[in-house]
């Protein structure tokens, strides 16, 4: 079985990039291809290799993290790897993880293919696996996944959750993907503070999706 691959980035589709690996061309089907264009260095891709009756087809990832919660989300009933895929292109693996570690249904109904019902065995089948995993406290806490701390610090982090919330729904409104979002809101939670307001946070996220 493939477990990684190391090459260039020779092609990039909506669904899929071509990873040149001395000279033979893998096509891996990843949560956000875009992640990689323009990358003229070596990359690595950590893959897991599905083998079926009809097709061997490739799935990729940028760390072992998602590596790892792709395999594990593959083994709930009802999800295949195309929903996986699609659960990871939503959702950073941290929060993913945290929605099922605090059992928070309503964040994981709003990621790609999953209702109720999925949700809830999501959270049956994985809470207790998925107990190892580190998660960033301050990543959850800002989207409303850790425990309440608004007791303690006068509500800043709620705040600071619903207006990002906001400034998320109105960039998705201008055509940027949840992966993008997900990728600038990381950039931004370091220096994220008390005061944020939704038009700050829109415009430091632009900013953060102006670099790439």
């Amino acid at each position: 079985m493939i477990d990684f691959l190391r090459g260039l980035i020779a092609h990039v589709e909506t669904e899929y990039v071509v990873l040149d690996v001395r000279d033979v061309g893998y096509q891996v089907f990843t949560p956000n291809p875009y992640a990689f264009a323009g990358k003229e260095d070596t990359v690595t891709i950590y893959i897991h290799h599905h083998v079926r009756e009809d097709a061997i087809l490739l799935y990729g990832f940028e760390s072992r993290e998602e590596q790892t919660l792709f395999r594990k989300l593959l083994e709930v009933s009802g999800i295949g790897p195309r929903v996986a895929l699609g659960i990871l292109a939503g959702g950073r693996p941290d929060a993913v993880i945290g929605a099922i570690q605090q059992e928070n249904i309503a964040f994981l109904t709003r990621l790609p293919g999953i209702g109720k019902k999925t949700a809830q065995r999501m959270i049956l089948d994985l809470k207790d696996k998925l107990a190892g995993f580190a998660t960033d406290a301050g990543l959850l806490a800002a989207v409303g996944l850790a425990p309440d701390l608004s007791a303690a610090k006068g509500g800043a982090q709620q705040g600071v959750g619903t207006a990002w919330e906001e400034a998320r729904e109105a960039l998705g409104a201008l055509g940027y993907t949840p992966a993008e979002l997900d990728k600038a809101w990381t950039g931004l939670v370091p220096t994220v503070t008390a005061e944020e307001t939704v038009d700050s946070l829109m415009k430091r996220a632009l900013q953060q999706l102006f670099k790439g």
